[in-house]
């Protein structure tokens, strides 16, 4: 299948990845749509607007369909008034470790106190490097998806990994 998306991810236990990141952008993002087997999200980032719709995630959580298209900023803005309740707000962080860049996303607002970090890859045994600040992995984890962030946000969570 083209636009197979393929990424780990994981808690993060240190700020000091913001020290090493080379680019930091505002993100902030609704759902369309939150279900299992399709989730269509709104994306403003920075000043470019994008809509995505991504498949059901494989057994193993590594990986799945996605589809994304650049739409223009006030395109992005009408939609996102149109988003379920719920809206992420982070500032996603760009991590060069050897031949991979992480992407980590501070999260603010309803979920104030989150740090997730992915890494996309081109197969699922790929091998990389993990940053002295990378914790525990949370792949497949469906609490952690963003979709599930809107719903059921961070800071109402009782038991909280860290």
């Amino acid at each position: 299948m083209h636009n197979l998306e393929i990424e780990r991810k994981f808690l993060v236990k240190s700020t000091l990845f913001k020290d090493e990141a080379f680019k930091h952008t505002k993100i902030v993002q609704g759902f369309l749509s939150t279900n299992k087997k399709r989730t269509v999200r709104v994306r403003l980032k920075g000043e470019q607007g994008f809509l995505t719709i991504k498949g059901a995630s494989s057994k193993s959580g590594l990986s799945r369909f996605e589809w994304e298209k650049e739409i223009s900023k006030s395109e992005a803005e009408d939609l996102l008034k149109l988003c379920k309740k719920g809206v992420i707000d982070k500032i996603r962080y760009e991590v060069k470790v050897n031949n991979h860049i992480f992407e980590v996303d501070e999260f603010f607002g309803k979920n104030e106190g989150l740090i997730v970090a992915e890494v996309e890859l081109q197969t699922e045994a790929e091998l990389f490097t993990k940053p002295h600040w990378l914790g525990k992995e949370v792949t497949g984890k469906i609490k952690y998806y963003n979709s599930q962030l809107s719903n059921n946000p961070y800071t109402t969570w009782t038991n909280k990994e860290h």
